[in-house]
């Protein structure tokens, strides 16, 4: 195989071949002059840091820069006051697809907590039927554009609460009336809320064969893996700390990194994203490129494009060059994603053929 000089890989060349993300959250991907707009609509104004779009951006790079999870996480404070109201919610979720496909995205699964856009007495249907519907519309105007994209809803429970049963029914409930509401996840602080405390929820959705994909990126690291895991992830949100497990110089695995591996589960990797909240140093010393060469179902997410200022086209050619990824290398990241989709049948063949034409090195 030959390598790819990396001159070769450039921002607009990504921007322009097909990926996937599976792992991108709504209330992490807002416009910045959205937020100023949906704020001075809902009263939220006086509390926002900045009424400038620039300097409101720059305010939550800055938090997602802090190294800290729990300041990270405070920045969607205003993301989610802002999205109250079905209108504000169906506006944030057409934007999140226009844009995505904007970036070259063809196949998305974008995830948010239906619990957190309730202080305006909206029901939780009423709330996951706005996002789709704004998803739907999102879909049509970027395929109108001509950039098609696919995108399906993971809904999460937030595990430092005790509603994730409710959010679970909720989930099954909505994927009867909406095939594109595909999976379950718990999200939100990890270290000190393990998937065990939320047994009941995941067993509601294995009984009920609703995919599951749960967060483990904090301590205790591998503890938190294996928990999700058997309690029936068949996805890691992150999975970054996975690295303990696994001796780079050596490539020798671990027994979890082994179980892992074998049975090809997929890491829901966010590079930028796992360096900003201290799991990894720097991109360089991030492990999905050496995850991708020994084996493992390595994908490249973005999490939260506001907060981490990225895209998944900026991702991706940041990874190629920090990791000196070649294009074929990339096809395999975006076939990993697609493969490990929770995707319909008819659409993973849709795109997996788009893919093909696009990495014919695959």
């Amino acid at each position: 195989m030959m390598s790819t000089p990396l001159e070769a890989i450039t921002r607009e060349a990504v921007r322009a071949k097909p990926k996937a993300v599976l792992h991108d959250h709504l209330d992490g991907g807002l416009r910045p002059a959205t937020i100023l707009e949906l704020a001075d609509e809902c009263g939220w104004t006086p509390h926002l840091p900045s009424t400038d779009a620039a300097a409101l951006h720059r305010w939550f790079i800055r938090g997602a820069e802090a190294r800290d999870l729990l300041r990270y996480l405070e920045t969607f404070e205003h993301t989610t006051a802002v999205m109250q109201t079905e209108a504000a919610l169906e506006r944030v979720a057409a934007e999140a697809a226009l844009d995505l496909g904007a970036d070259g995205v063809v196949y998305a699964e974008v995830r948010f907590a239906p619990e957190q856009h309730q202080s305006a007495s909206l029901s939780l249907d009423a709330v996951v039927e706005a996002v789709q519907a704004g998803f739907r519309r999102g879909m049509r105007e970027s395929a109108a554009a001509g950039f098609p994209i696919i995108v399906n809803t993971i809904l999460c429970a937030m595990r430092t609460e005790r509603r994730s049963l409710e959010i679970a029914q909720l989930a099954v409930r909505m994927r009867t009336k909406d095939l594109r509401v595909v999976a379950f996840d718990l999200a939100g602080a990890e270290t000190r809320w393990p998937p065990s405390l939320h047994a009941a929820a995941l067993a509601l959705a294995r009984a009920e064969q609703m995919h599951i994909t749960i967060h483990a990126s904090e301590p205790p690291d591998l503890l938190l893996i294996s928990d999700a895991l058997q309690h029936g992830a068949e996805r890691i949100g992150h999975g970054v700390r996975l690295l303990s497990d696994v001796d780079l110089a050596t490539g020798t695995l671990g027994r979890l990194a082994t179980y892992v591996r074998e049975r090809q589960i997929a890491l829901e990797l966010a590079p930028t994203c796992n360096v900003q909240i201290g799991a990894v140093a720097s991109l360089a010393e991030h492990p999905v490129g050496p995850f991708l060469r020994l084996g493992f179902r390595a994908t490249i997410n973005t999490d939260n494009r506001l907060m981490s200022n990225v895209s998944v086209s900026s991702e991706v050619h940041d990874v190629a060059h920090a990791h000196g990824l070649t294009w074929a290398e990339i096809g395999r990241l975006q076939r990993n994603a697609i493969d490990a989709s929770f995707s319909s049948w008819t659409d993973r063949r849709l795109v997996d053929n788009v893919l093909s034409s696009a990495y014919p090195e695959l």
